[in-house]
């Protein structure tokens, strides 16, 4: 039975449910009136629910579309604007015990090339992420009890945080790593994580098990249960996703939802972010084994969708997607993207041989970050490396608060334009330098309050005078 108050993994993310849900939104998909309530409800931005979100991913009448499109535009200038925050991962460990078929990391795969950076590796992999100007991290690693023990992945996280390169620094370490304990989850808290990322994969646990055949990975109930472990040990930030592409898309859109609704009722605060990625090819790996892809189209509106019912979270698309993708759906509700990411064990520092491929997935978008910032400043958007809400200790429900009130602008406008300038100064190119100055003294005049504006403006210029980290 559906109850998105229980603890229990079935119970809120209940499969009948969920395939009620596609019945209804099916019968449903031309249903002009009902359409137009749900859009009128979802024009508040307080969002809508899995079973509305999902009768506006079904809808096939145009000029509805349409306004789906231009809603989701709405909703993601009213809560972010046009800023992109950006971020890079980087892979500690490639060492699995699971067997998830969908990821060449698998135990059973015996030819990629199995690494695990040493703390001077990592050393040398920050230093290389802060000479291209990032400022905030996604940690990775495979699940191995031996190889990437907890004590390994915290004391990865003491030395990236340790690190400080001319003027580079890693100032948010966020964690992609498996499901685990309270406890472990209270150290990750103590060593000053930003969000903890854990993707789903597929909402439905038939096709969950039997992707997941093998190792601690394959428990559906473990994984799914695992934000509510995490929120218990005082994490406050969390991110989900599925991997599309490997399910049916209709069901795992419905049950992210679920989940998001789930975290927000159960927990007290919805998911920080929300990731999008699509299955790719990689080293043991052919996507077309599963019978699941979705087209550009399709993707485009899953984003506009998840935008409209979870007006406040942050939306993630990483280089998995190729440049005329991310571009498509940037405007629709994606808030952070990655930029010339390696997703190779210790890609970074130096390039990798063929024969010593460690990926984890092919890149689609291989530009640099200097490229991909000038093409988002170009379209208009302003980079952000910010990192401020998190060392403010504006997270969880306090971030949320300001978000949904809709003040987090006088805050994240102004931080956002000050760590542009950061890396205007430090690390970009000529061209991409003199459109970003440009569109600095542009974006200044939009910060609402009058003395933040002013403030931000003299931050700035102290920053030109080389001063740093300066933040609201």
């Amino acid at each position: 039975m559906y109850n998105v108050m229980s603890s229990r993994a079935e119970e809120f993310i209940s499969d009948e449910e969920i395939l009620d849900c596609l019945s209804y939104a099916q019968e449903n998909k031309n249903n002009r009136e009902l359409i137009e309530q749900i859009l009128e409800k979802a024009s508040e931005m307080k969002g809508i629910s899995h079973r509305e979100a999902i009768v506006l991913l079904d809808c096939e009448i145009e000029d509805l579309n349409e306004r789906i499109y231009r809603l989701a535009e709405a909703v993601k200038q009213e809560f972010y604007g046009n800023r992109i925050v950006m971020f890079a991962p980087l892979y500690l460990s490639n060492y699995c015990v699971n067997g998830c078929k969908y990821c060449p990391y698998h135990l059973k795969n015996k030819h990629i090339a199995r690494k695990k950076l040493t703390q001077e590796e990592i050393r040398r992999e920050v230093t290389a992420l802060q000479d291209m100007g990032h400022k905030r991290l996604a940690l990775e690693a495979g699940e191995d009890p031996v190889n990437n023990p907890i004590e390994y992945i915290l004391e990865s996280i003491r030395t990236i945080y340790s690190i400080k390169h001319k003027n580079g620094a890693i100032r948010r370490v966020n964690v992609n790593i498996a499901a685990t304990t309270v406890e472990n989850y209270r150290k990750l808290k103590d060593a000053g994580i930003g969000t903890y990322i854990l993707f789903q994969e597929t909402y439905n646990k038939k096709s969950y098990e039997e992707l997941h055949p093998t190792g601690p990975k394959s428990d559906y109930a473990y994984h799914t249960e695992a934000m509510d472990r995490a929120r218990e040990a005082g994490i406050d930030d969390m991110g989900i996703g599925v991997l599309f592409g490997l399910n049916n898309y209709r069901y795992d859109f419905t049950g992210i939802l679920m989940h998001a609704e789930h975290m927000e009722r159960f927990g007290g605060v919805g998911p920080h972010t929300i990731s999008v990625p699509r299955v790719r090819k990689a080293d043991d790996i052919d996507p077309d084994v599963f019978d699941n892809g979705i087209s550009d189209d399709t993707f485009a509106k899953i984003v506009a969708c998840l935008r409209i019912a979870v007006p406040y979270t942050g939306m993630i698309v990483s280089t998995r997607e190729s440049q005329k993708s991310r571009e498509r759906v940037l405007h629709l509700g994606i808030s952070q993207i990655s930029g010339g990411s390696k997703t190779s064990v210790g890609g970074y520092a130096e390039e990798e041989a063929p024969e010593e491929n460690s990926a984890q997935f092919d890149i689609s978008d291989n530009r640099s970050l200097d490229e991909v910032v000038r093409w988002l400043m170009e379209m208009g958007y302003v980079p952000s490396f910010c990192t401020a809400c998190y060392r403010e200790g504006r997270t969880g429900d306090r971030f949320m608060t300001l978000l949904k009130n809709r003040q987090i602008i006088n805050c994240c406008h102004p931080n956002a334009l000050m760590t542009l300038k950061e890396y205007l100064e430090d690390y970009a190119l000529g061209k991409t330098k003199e459109i970003g100055e440009k569109l600095i003294a542009e974006e200044l005049k939009k910060i609402p309050n009058e003395t933040v504006q002013r403030k931000a403006a003299d931050y700035i210029e102290n920053i030109h005078l080389g001063k740093r980290d300066f933040r609201f």
